[in-house]
């Protein structure tokens, strides 16, 4: 496989065993537009389900998993927030023991920690019940504690109650995405963003702005934050809106405060987990994210805007929709985001020494958050189909922790409609 940052007139690689420069092309059997883990994922999921599938992988950046995959807090969800019988808990909960393992055997930094959900008062215990109810559905173990059973597992953290799940870890998930792209044998296109797919009755064509043109039989749309976009230029309506959430984290200043991953109970109107202390793979801990609107799909801060990304949420009807009805939980979120005093008593909850002196601002990430026509937040895992065609139009958390059944679901839709050309 050869990684091409095809950016400038004369540069050339192989690509799908053809020579592509810009304005080159290039024939494969599937093409994937979107180098994050389930793009990858899907490409390595076809080399496995059908060897010797041609897949050409289009990715804008200079590199893979440069948004969503690379700025996540790393966690392997272990699948008990999910809805039994969902996209989400059936791959999440199969998902983590595969990514685990796949850790394993390619020597990626990983490790099982195991979780607390923790109940700050009393008013939170009946979600909490409700979570481990949900646990034992999805077939996840749970241990229920008492507030003096928390501290065996982390002295510094206060609640009510708590639930502990064993089965949640961390793993390096952009080096989990380069391992699935060697390990595919896709080609991997990398420095042009796609601007143009035109379906013709042998496939699709896809034009990047690099000047790339790649012929194929069937196309995998797993753009991320752009995956609306792109479905639109395919000529079909995805039917919902990319808005993206900003998720903004600090780094504990005093990281022994934590021994492991300690989670607030979730609010159940948001796919959003809440404030969390997360301990990475560097023993280092990350405090966050929250969740405040973005001006820009990939607005990694306030000052960050787009006018065309704005037009496009404003433009939505759904985006209005959604504001009218969570207005104050948005009010919430922009606060704590703009005053690390309000951050901080978020995090004193669950933890009361931390100061906020303690926490020292991080990198940023960006959710991309399907939103329907009426203001739903999608919670699920969205992929549909069109001819010859297969969008996934939202995959945010726990996509990582289960990308590798997801992608294989997605590999096999697009080998479906191969036979069916």
């Amino acid at each position: 496989m050869q990684y091409a940052g095809v950016g400038g007139g004369g540069l050339e690689d192989s690509v799908g065993g053809a020579a592509v420069r810009a304005g080159g092309r290039a024939d494969c059997d599937v093409v994937v537009v979107g180098g994050g883990i389930v793009g990858m994922s899907t490409a390595y999921a076809l080399s496995r389900l059908a060897p010797g599938t041609r897949v050409v992988v289009l990715e804008k950046e200079p590199g893979p998993a440069r948004h969503q995959t690379g700025r996540n807090s790393g966690v392997i969800h272990s699948g008990i927030y999910y809805r039994p019988g969902s996209l989400k808990a059936r791959y999440a909960v199969g998902g983590a023991a595969e990514m685990v393992k796949f850790c394993a055997e390619h020597g990626i930094p990983h490790e099982v920690t195991g979780k607390l959900i923790v109940a700050t008062d009393r008013e939170e215990l009946p979600r909490l019940h409700a979570l481990v109810q949900r646990g034992r559905e999805n077939g996840i173990p749970v241990r229920e504690l008492g507030p003096a059973q928390i501290g065996e597992y982390e002295p510094e953290v206060r609640g009510a109650a708590a639930i502990h799940v064993a089965t949640t870890g961390i793993a390096d998930y952009g080096l989990v995405a380069r391992q699935l792209a060697e390990s595919s044998g896709a080609e991997i296109v990398y420095g042009g963003a796609v601007d143009l797919v035109s379906r013709r009755s042998g496939g699709v064509a896809v034009r990047t702005t690099a000047g790339v043109v790649v012929r194929a039989k069937a196309l995998v749309n797993c753009a991320g934050l752009h995956c609306d976009r792109v479905a639109r230029l395919a000529g079909d309506d995805p039917g919902m809106r990319i808005i993206p959430f900003r998720g903004e984290y600090y780094d504990l200043v005093r990281p022994g405060l934590v021994r492991g991953l300690v989670y607030p109970v979730p609010d159940p109107a948001f796919p959003f987990l809440g404030v969390h202390l997360t301990r990475g793979i560097g023993g280092g801990v990350h405090v966050g994210p929250n969740a405040v609107p973005a001006l820009a799909r990939e607005g990694y801060g306030w000052g960050v805007v787009r006018p065309r990304d704005l037009a496009d949420e404003l433009a939505w009807p759904g985006a209005w929709r959604m504001a009218w009805r969570h207005w104050r939980y948005g009010a919430g979120e922009i606060r704590r985001s703009l005053s690390k005093a309000a951050f901080t008593e978020a995090v004193r909850r669950m933890l009361p020494a931390v100061t906020a002196g303690d926490l020292r601002p991080a990198g940023a990430g960006v959710r991309a958050q399907a939103v329907l026509r009426d203001g739903t937040l999608v919670d699920d895992f969205l992929i549909r189909e069109a001819p010859r065609t297969v969008h996934v139009l939202n995959a945010p958390s726990p996509a990582a922790t289960a990308s590798l059944p997801i992608g294989r679901e997605i590999a096999r839709r697009a080998l479906g409609s191969l036979a069916r050309a």
